[in-house]
């Protein structure tokens, strides 16, 4: 066998070096596993292949799904590997379960190493390109996603590929006024900034990419999570790190200051500024600089990161001062930063119709986040979504709102826990959602609290994104009757995930093993139903710009099937079904004279024509006659008047939309070749940008509150007609 290994990994060296161009191209080094890497591994097949909820073995079977994951994982879009590459990687199709068992990852990791000179090649064979120049005048068309075509046959065919990217990239630019000269220096450091990248991936980039692989061979859902990946899961639950309160980003291989935290320490100090580069960092008062120039932003904010109350100083270059201005120290202590950004959030609108107010409540919900560990620890305050919806809910409840409406949006998911105790401050006590195990043992899990913090008119808004616990949530209000569903349907995800910490099984005192966030379980909802492939459906739908085939559960090609099981003994708490026709013929009434809306629906159908067309035209004059065609059609646009139900955000300003068609010009650049004051205002102005769905669906609830008033009115009135004494017959 290791003879067999031996001359695999042999081989893909020989196809590495036998597609090597010129003598000029500089590759990184190989990359080797570390020792626990390996260990690592085979720990992870031991539980996947027990304890998995779709447990299979791991043999040449799998190995095979595993090897095409891991080429999908590597080269998505095809533009990298030919099919010669292909065929001599077939050798290691069916090694890749034998690299785990025997704990020897020298074939997978081989294939990395033929991933990164590839890319090398890639990318240096465009910068190549820009010297040469292009013929806009020539008709072709460029297609630019490729998960779904096969791979290049030839070294010829790939660059052909390349010259037709680069060909795009020049003319977007080309297209947004650039000259040619600042063209050529815009794409050259792109490219090498790609260059570069590549030579900074480290082994554990590569044994992550590949564990990856192997658990998405198995389930779309169970993924393996390294030491640092677990740290930033850990951190994206709890919502607070410790550092100075700066959040980072990449900008020309400095570490740049991108946002300060109000209330960090680099708040507090007045030392630090939005656009300050930190180019060393010392620990301690007496601690050696490091020089960060060029660094991985993740190894930058690992170094800047520490301990709470310790001490971090930071060599700063300030943001007016050119590449050799004047240095500055700054020394703080770090502290706890609590991640309110990522918190839960409220504000009041109001929806205005003839002389009646009616105020809603929105909440919107980023994860269904929790401190696990603090919970665990039985600490009376600890972090969690529920808590804080509460008291979002109370503070509502102060300022009379007549109804309550929770955002889901692009919310994936979280805690388990928090999705039944979130659907318990609506419903009460009772079942919320039914687990299956492995063995197919079913439980119910519900939320034994008596009472409920908003019993008033409730609406939940989610998109194709909302997945997970945001569907066990909206699956129950919509099962309880106890509120509205609106929107898309969600993403289909009907699994549940737990994390395995392979350090804790392994008793190491450092963390090195990682973690496996695994799938134990499928969830169904109190009906019987399930939300896998199907998502939740909502009761009002609104449009999509996406299909299901390319984005949500049903997009993948080994999602768990949709079954069905016994309903759980439960009690609806309302019937919105009596009022459903009449909200739904109010807001299509209403969406048919709402501009805003039908240039919206317009938006959509135009981004799934373009998707699904999946060709643009390298041809100058045509892709200057369909850019002016765009901007003639929103010119075109009426100005934004409100129809029907005036909207208003109570204490947020105004909802004017963004500048006439400012949101689709493509200036061609990308977010970190951008200036930082520009990107940050541009990133503002969307985030106030009039949220067109959100102001639908706060008019919606306006309508179910005005109903239910009317309805209450009537029946008030007519109540003495049921205290008369039946007529015997």
């Amino acid at each position: 066998m290791k003879q067999k290994l031996l001359w695999l990994v042999l081989a893909l060296a020989m196809a590495a070096q036998g597609a090597a161009p010129g003598s000029g191209t500089t590759y990184p080094p190989e990359l080797k596993p570390e020792p626990q890497e390996a260990r690592a591994a085979h720990m992870a097949a031991e539980i996947l292949s027990r304890h998995h909820y779709k447990a299979v073995p791991l043999d040449d079977s799998l190995s095979g799904k595993i090897f095409d994951q891991y080429l999908k994982s590597l080269d998505p879009e095809k533009l990298f590997f030919v099919q010669s590459d292909i065929d001599q990687l077939a050798g290691a199709r069916s090694q890749l379960d034998n690299a785990i068992l025997k704990e020897d990852l020298a074939i997978p990791f081989a294939i990395f190493n033929l991933y990164e000179r590839r890319a090398v090649e890639r990318f240096s064979y465009a910068r190549g390109l820009l010297q040469q120049g292009f013929d806009f005048e020539k008709i072709e068309n460029y297609q630019y996603a490729r998960a779904k075509e096969a791979w290049p046959r030839t070294e010829s065919e790939v660059r052909e590929l390349w010259r037709k990217r680069v060909k795009n990239d020049w003319l977007r630019l080309k297209l947004a006024g650039k000259a040619d000269k600042n063209i050529v220096d815009i794409l050259d450091k792109r490219y090498d900034h790609f260059l570069k990248r590549v030579s900074r991936i480290k082994s554990a980039d590569a044994f992550q990419t590949y564990m990856n692989a192997y658990t998405m061979a198995i389930e779309p859902h169970t993924n393996y999570l390294g030491p640092r990946a677990a740290e930033d899961f850990d951190i994206s639950m709890r919502l607070f790190l410790v550092g100075i309160g700066a959040v980072l980003a990449e900008i020309d291989e400095y570490v740049t200051i991108r946002e300060i935290v109000p209330g960090g320490p680099a708040s507090l100090s007045g030392q630090l500024k939005i656009g300050d580069r930190i180019v060393g960092v010392a620990q301690g008062e007496a601690g050696t600089m490091t020089d960060l120039l060029g660094w991985r932003l993740d190894d930058a904010v690992a170094l800047i990161r520490g301990a709470a109350d310790t001490v971090v100083r930071l060599d700063v270059l300030p943001v007016e001062a050119g590449p050799d201005g004047k240095h500055k120290l700054v020394s703080m202590v770090r502290k706890t930063i609590n991640l309110q950004e990522q918190a839960a959030k409220s504000s009041v609108h109001s929806v205005v119709k003839d002389d009646t107010r009616r105020r809603i409540g929105v909440i919107s919900l980023p994860s269904f986040y929790e401190d696990f560990a603090a919970r665990q620890r039985g600490e009376q305050n600890y972090k969690s979504a529920t808590r804080d919806v509460a008291a979002l809910l109370a503070k509502l409840k102060q300022e009379k709102v007549d109804s309550v409406l929770i955002d889901l949006r692009n919310n994936g998911g979280g805690s388990l826990a928090q999705a039944v105790e979130l659907s318990g401050l609506f419903v009460g006590k009772g079942p919320v959602v039914q687990q299956r195990n492995a063995k197919g043992q079913i439980s119910v899990e519900r939320d034994g609290r008596a009472g409920v913090a908003w019993d008033g008119p409730l609406g939940v808004l989610i998109n194709r994104g909302s997945a997970s616990a945001s569907e066990i949530f909206a699956a129950a209000i919509q099962d309880y009757g106890r509120g509205l569903i609106m929107g898309e349907t969600s993403f289909g995800k009907g699994t549940v995930q737990t994390m395995v910490n392979l350090d804790q099984m392994a008793k190491n005192s450092k963390p090195q093993f990682g973690e496996l966030k695994m799938t134990v379980a499928q969830f169904f909802r109190v009906n019987g139903g399930t939300t896998q492939l199907r998502g939740v459906k909502p009761d009002i739908l609104f449009p999509s710009a996406f299909d299901s085939a390319d984005f949500g559960e049903s997009s993948f090609d080994n999602a768990l099937p949709w079954v069905q099981i016994k309903a759980v003994d439960y009690a609806p708490v309302g019937h919105l079904e009596e009022l459903l026709p009449l909200l739904l013929a109010k807001h299509e009434a209403r969406v048919r004279s709402d501009q805003d809306f039908q240039y919206l629906r317009e938006d959509m159908a135009e981004l799934k024509f373009e998707r699904k067309r999946n060709l643009i035209s390298l041809n100058e004059a045509e892709r200057r006659k369909e850019r002016h065609a765009q901007e003639a059609r929103l010119r075109s646009r009426k100005p934004t008047t409100d129809i029907g139900n005036a909207v208003h955000a109570d204490g947020l300003g105004s909802e004017s939309a963004p500048t006439e068609g400012a949101a689709l010009r493509d200036d061609g650049l990308q977010a970190d070749e951008r200036n930082l004051t520009k990107e940050l205002a541009a990133e503002k102005a969307r985030k106030e940008a009039k949220d067109i769905l959100l102001i639908e669906a706060t008019r919606i609830l306006a309508d179910q509150v005005e109903i239910q008033k009317a309805s209450l009115r009537l029946a008030t009135r007519a109540k003495p007609l049921y205290l008369l004494t039946p007529t015997p017959d």
